[in-house]
């Protein structure tokens, strides 16, 4: 048996999005997988619902490794959004495949033949939503007014090439996210004619229009903000039209005032982040609703208008867990709403028929569900769990809870969970996994979840009989997130301990996944009171005899950046910490992110009311009580912390004589550890390792300011296969 490396993630293939097909035969999803150092190749696969094995088994082979699941389109590009068409008989999907690298919308007969490209134009094609006819497909790109007034939009442009700004003229509050800038961009809604290949934009002006979805007949939804300044609201406008009616075209004046669609009518108002719509086609609509003062403290609900009526209804508003506004989807019969929810520890899917005014008790859990597709008496999820990175899941929903999840605490059901796909069944046959264990510790009046994650094989029995490990402490960003035993971090956890290090994380109260209250307990206070719950689950964890308590280590990425900091500022209990994509000080975070908000909420404050209250709450506040070897690791083109953030705490931290070093990596956003380029994933975990391991008295590293490129995969032949560290099993 081999132990997990961090070069294993070019190895590691994941599941997303999943869609039942209209029959229920079968499941759509994406798999990606790294195709080199730079690129990810995304396929459409698809699994049929009888070729699961019942309870959390492997999966039924097919002979090619994927458990049974088979690939559906060809590997030539970086495909998106699998959508099932209403009858079942074809299914579209966005795809950068092709002379055209810009990604554009294919369709593809699901019982064989060729994927048809149906639009062209410039800006890259999302929201995929199918009209209930499946004469039409609905979508939204961005583009610029000169693009919508040229036609560049609609109609094929291979010879275009948007060129960015020279200079670049900034009229706008936010303006870049992700790892881009929008230069002039504005997102609109199209549809086109599958019958005729004809691409209309019902939407014009300076704003964006988001989601579109359909409900009855030809109606299709959308949002937009009309705010003065949208970049600084959270209020939105659900409008409906019907684009096959007169009027229903984009407007002309193109740079001026129009709004949206001439025909449109605005049938409902929220506050939210992006919102995401679900209709059914009897008058439903299902959108999401955060209360607006200090909404980042604050829960997201599900909202339910019946458009006959005018009434709505708000099924989760007793549940005090807050609603993912993404995952909102329908049965296809409308009667019951789905929406995933963090819930102590793991991410469940839930289900409310709006008639009863409450949420049911979990009907998937047991782990990280990250997406769900439901049927008529079923839903198709993908869930990740401690022994797995991820697969797709199949479950009867007819009977009741799920026993898998301990997120309800009630409840049994005879409704069998089938497991579609085994993805990495080949790969995880040959490594040790590590099984991480649940803890609980209590910090005032709050009791906190974590777990800690021993290195896999070696010492035999009860922590007792071990050898004593160092500890890596890991703390997740948000502020307001949650961390399970699988997931996102499920790649590192397991390489840290294979590397022979014990693993602690928790979820500190701002987490959510544990009521509001808990949510909004770090109110004006994201340092002090986060680091309480920290330090006293650290404590705790220390007083078992397999960890070495005079071995601690920290690291963190985002708000996991700022507690990294803001700790090594007020204790020297750490040996090393690496600090990753962090905020360290507010008052330039507030003005260079998209995410300004998070400051005026969480604090209350703005730079210019109160600066000495958020200098006194950012981490450079206190450099001068840094003695802790501190490694930087940031995004260039971060824009939801930019790497201004490090450059400031990385120049301190010289100025003040610390062990330090700024890693920065080039075309990378704020996702470089979730989806950055799969040789800066691998590079980022194994610095990571490397500066841990050149201050642990448990390995014979040296500094790895010390080392150049050596255990480094881009550097050396052996990579994280360090020579001069044992392995976790030895």
């Amino acid at each position: 048996m081999r132990s997990i490396q961090a070069r294993d993630y070019r190895d590691i293939a994941r599941a997303s999005d999943p869609r039942l097909s209209p029959d229920g035969d079968a499941v759509a999803f994406l798999r990606t997988v790294p195709r080199d150092d730079e690129t990810y190749e995304a396929t459409v696969y698809v699994a049929p619902t009888d070729g699961g094995a019942s309870g959390n088994g492997a999966a039924g082979t097919a002979g090619d490794g994927e458990g049974g699941a088979r690939q559906f389109t060809a590997a030539t590009g970086r495909d998106a959004e699998p959508r099932y068409g209403p009858d079942g008989d074809r299914l579209a999907f966005t795809s950068d495949r092709g002379d055209d690298d810009r990604r554009q919308l294919w369709v593809l007969p699901v019982d064989g033949g060729e994927a048809r490209r149906v639009t062209a134009g410039v800006g890259g094609v999302e929201d995929v939503a199918w009209s209930p006819d499946g004469d039409r497909i609905a979508f939204t790109r961005r583009t610029t007014a000169a693009e919508r007034r040229r036609g560049l939009d609609t109609a094929a442009a291979p010879d275009y090439e948007r060129e960015p700004p020279d200079p670049r003229v900034i009229d706008r509050t936010v303006y870049r996210a992700g790892a881009s800038y929008f230069d002039g961009t504005r997102s609109h809604v199209y549809t086109v004619s599958l019958a005729d290949g004809t691409v209309a934009r019902h939407t014009g002006g300076d704003r964006d229009f988001l989601a579109p979805t359909f409900g009855a007949g030809d109606e299709l939804y959308y949002a937009v903000c009309r705010d003065p300044d949208p970049d600084d609201s959270i209020r939105y406008e659900v409008d409906v039209f019907d684009p096959g009616s007169a009027g229903a075209g984009a407007e002309t004046g193109e740079g001026g005032s129009a709004e949206g669609c001439e025909a449109a009518e605005t049938v409902a108002e929220t506050t939210c982040w992006e919102p995401t719509l679900a209709a059914t086609t009897d008058g439903l609509l299902a959108y999401p609703r955060t209360p607006p003062d200090r909404a980042t403290l604050r829960s997201t609900d599900a909202e339910v208008l019946d458009r006959a009526t005018g009434e709505t209804v708000v099924p989760t508003a007793g549940l005090d867990r807050t609603v993912a506004p993404e995952s909102l989807t329908w049965d296809p019969d409308g009667d019951a709403l789905y929406f995933l929810t963090p819930d102590r520890g793991e991410v469940v899917l839930r289900r409310t028929r709006p008639e009863d005014g409450a949420a049911t008790p979990a009907v998937a859990g047991g782990g990280e569900v990250t997406g769900a597709a439901a049927g008529s008496d079923r839903v198709a999820f993908v869930r990740s769990e401690w022994d797995h990175p991820g697969d797709v899941f199949l479950r009867d929903v007819g009977d009741g809870p799920d026993p898998e999840s301990d997120a309800d605490g009630e409840g049994t059901s005879d409704s069998p969970t089938s497991r579609l796909t085994a993805l990495n069944a080949d790969y995880l046959a040959e490594r040790r996994i590590a099984e991480p264990e649940p803890i609980r510790f209590t910090v005032g009046d709050r009791e906190i979840q974590g777990w800690v994650l021993a290195p896999p094989g070696g010492d035999s029995g009860g922590p007792g009989d071990r050898e004593p490990r160092p500890l890596v402490v890991e703390i997740h960003g948000g502020p307001h997130a949650m961390w399970t035993t699988s997931g996102t971090m499920w790649h590192e956890y397991q390489t840290l301990a294979a590397r022979g290090y014990a693993v602690f994380w928790c979820n500190p109260r701002g987490s959510t996944g544990y009521g509001e209250a808990f949510r909004a307990a770090i109110d004006r206070d994201w340092g002090a009171a986060t680091a309480r719950d920290v330090l006293a689950g650290v404590d705790r964890v220390c007083e078992r005899p397999d960890i070495d308590d005079g071995e601690q280590f920290v690291t963190g990425g985002s708000f996991g950046g700022f507690m990294t900091a803001w700790l090594v500022g007020h204790t020297d209990r750490f040996a090393a910490a690496v600090a990753q994509r962090g905020v360290y000080d507010l008052s330039s975070f507030y003005g260079s992110t998209d995410a300004f908000k998070l400051v005026e909420w969480d604090f209350d404050a703005t730079p210019w009311t109160d600066p000495e209250f958020l200098w006194e709450q950012s981490p450079v506040a206190h450099v001068e009580s840094v003695t802790t070897p501190t490694l930087l690791l940031h995004a260039d083109a971060d824009y939801r912390v930019p790497v201004n953030n490090a450059e400031m705490l990385h120049r301190l931290l010289r100025k003040r004589g610390v062990d330090t070093r700024l890693v920065r990596y080039p075309r990378e956003g704020h996702e470089l550890s979730r989806s950055g380029e799969p040789a800066h994933v691998v590079d980022r975990i194994e610095r990571i390792v490397r500066w841990f391991d050149g201050y642990s008295a448990h390995s014979d590293a040296p500094r790895a300011l010390d080392r150049g490129e050596e255990g480094l995969s881009g550097g050396s032949e052996d990579g994280d296969d360090d020579p001069t560290r044992g392995d976790a099993g030895g």
